[in-house]
């Protein structure tokens, strides 16, 4: 029993004396190098996403190699996703075992998640402020833009506390893409600004069906009059154009509240007569659009090149195509003299790395991706815009704007007067606050909608009871009672890691050993001194 017990110490000690190495192998805080080496070779990683747009990969294949040649001795690896959730939960796990990308398209709720490691997400300040490698620095070897030159709103989206830990790389909005001709064949005008007054009371027209049970507006036996595609965009949007509380830079949570429950009600009154569904329960809005089975399709305008009968990336077969005009609105307001929409978008990080020259070789590449070549191209694939003042000024851009209808693929009229909505609208977007745990908040404030939508056409009565119920089933399934007024420690901290979790399994092993030890030897004592 001695020498078990031992070994079980030595075991334990051992594996204290690992963790602790591993500790010591974490990396400093980066410094920027004096210069960079450009004799030595880096090889760095770059997690991409794209729409499964091939056009999209050509353009982050071309800037890819257009950097090689301008720094032969650093060799990029691009791995593409088709979702950001997926390169978010990658991270995750990637954090863990200290093999992180070098640099990563993600958004800012995530890095506020990834930066629970330690020296995980590089602080960017003195990177962009630095006169040699910096924005427009002297020793890069591009046409990088200044940081004057990056649309200061869209900057300041990368702030997580006090500091930019992401580069903006493109930025959308959501808009409603409106089938015009059913409008009016129901007897309405589409006013200058939607609201969602005008939404439900077009819906409402239009459910109304003819003596075989096809819709009257469409003849046809589907209808689906309203279908969000985000629907965390939609609860964050409709809060905030209520002035009510959605959540505060700590991290104190607002979201379930009257405003909330009002119109999670209302919604319920509306997806019970059939006028109001959701991407994750029926499908793509675009796709019933076009099919003349929708009215009202609200998805973000970098999805435009799918929206109307004559899109370039239509996914429904030909025969169930509708000819139809579309309109191209803002997102439903309550107050028109002051619309309001979300900022949303992908931005750049860069992770930290023990060779402080390998970093510097990843925030080269992350700046590069801010060029004019990079940004147009890559904003003329959608209905994006790109983040700098340089590339929007830009003749090449400015030709491109003016161009709208010319074609139904580069230049097609949905996709240009997305773009024209989201440059006009920039100072009338928002972002919400970003802290570790908005992620999930995020998600519960979708879930919300999800979960009374899915409710309400399963014919379950949604009233105050089940929204209470709700609100406490999303705290729970979120943990997000674990975040909110400046409580240090959030939701999102993520499981130990294996190591530490055999460490202290052992730990407890070894205490169980050594009271099973002590109690034999109590009772063996107690035996001897019986028999004596």
């Amino acid at each position: 029993m001695k020498r078990l017990i031992c070994a079980f110490i030595a075991l334990v000690l051992c594996l204290a004396c690992l963790s602790g190495c591993h500790g010591s192998k974490r990396q400093e805080l980066f410094e920027i190098p004096e210069e960079f080496d450009t004799s030595k070779q880096y090889e760095i990683t770059f997690w991409a996403k794209n729409d499964t747009n091939l056009t999209q990969v050509a353009i982050y294949k071309k800037a890819v190699a257009d950097f090689e040649a301008l720094y032969p001795n650093v060799k990029v690896t691009l791995r593409l996703y088709t979702d950001y959730g997926r390169i978010y939960s990658d991270v995750i796990t990637n954090i863990a075992t200290g093999t992180t990308p070098n640099v990563c398209i993600t958004y800012p709720d995530h890095i506020a998640t990834y930066l629970t490691g330690d020296n995980t997400v590089v602080p960017l300040d003195e990177l962009m402020d630095d006169e040699r490698f910096g924005l427009g620095g002297s020793e890069v070897r591009f046409e990088s833009p200044k940081q004057d030159e990056i649309i200061e709103k869209y900057l300041d989206e990368g702030m997580i506390g006090d500091e930019h830990y992401a580069l903006p790389f493109l930025r959308s909005t959501e808009a409603c893409y409106v089938n015009k001709t059913f409008v009016e064949k129901l007897g309405f005008t589409l006013p200058e600004v939607l609201t969602w007054d005008f939404i439900w009371e077009v819906c409402e027209k239009a459910v109304e069906k003819d003596a075989d049970g096809n819709f009257i507006v469409n003849g046809q036996p589907t209808l689906l009059p309203c279908i969000y595609k985000s629907t965390d965009n939609m609860m964050i949007q409709i809060l905030r154009q209520q002035g009510a509380d959605y959540s505060t830079a700590e991290g104190e949570i607002g979201l379930f509240n009257d405003t909330a429950r009002g119109f999670l009600l209302d919604l319920a009154d509306h997806t019970a007569n059939g006028e109001f569904s959701t991407f994750k329960i029926s499908s793509y809005p675009a796709n019933f659009l076009n099919a003349g089975q929708c009215i009202f399709a609200i998805d973000s305008t970098a999805g435009a090149t799918w929206m109307g009968s004559d899109a370039p990336l239509i996914d429904i077969a030909e025969d169930r195509l509708v000819e139809f005009e579309t309109a191209v609105m803002t997102v439903p307001q309550f107050d028109t003299e002051n619309p309001t929409m979300i900022s949303q978008g992908p931005s750049v990080c860069i992770f930290n790395k023990p060779d402080h020259g390998e970093v510097l070789a990843s925030w080269l590449f992350a700046q590069f991706l801010l060029t004019n070549d990079v940004q147009i191209s890559y904003a003329q694939t959608e209905g994006y815009v790109p983040v700098t003042s340089k590339a929007q000024s830009s003749p090449e851009y400015l030709d491109y704007l003016s161009r709208e209808g010319e074609d139904g693929d580069m230049y097609y009229d949905i996709k240009l007067k997305a773009t024209k909505l989201t440059l006009d609208y920039t100072e009338k977007t928002f972002v919400t606050p970003v802290f570790n745990g908005s992620a999930s908040l995020r998600n519960a404030a979708g879930q919300l909608i999800e979960e009374v939508t899915k409710a309400t056409r399963r014919g379950k009565t949604v009233d105050d009871e089940y929204i209470d119920s709700l609100y406490d089933e999303m705290i729970s399934l979120y943990r997000l009672d674990g975040i909110g007024a400046g409580s240090g420690e959030r939701a999102e901290l993520g499981e130990l890691p294996p190591t530490s979790v055999m460490l202290l399994s052992l730990i407890a092993a070894a205490w169980v050993f050594i009271g099973i030890y002590v109690l034999v030897q109590t009772l063996k004592k107690r035996k001897n001194q019986g028999n004596t």
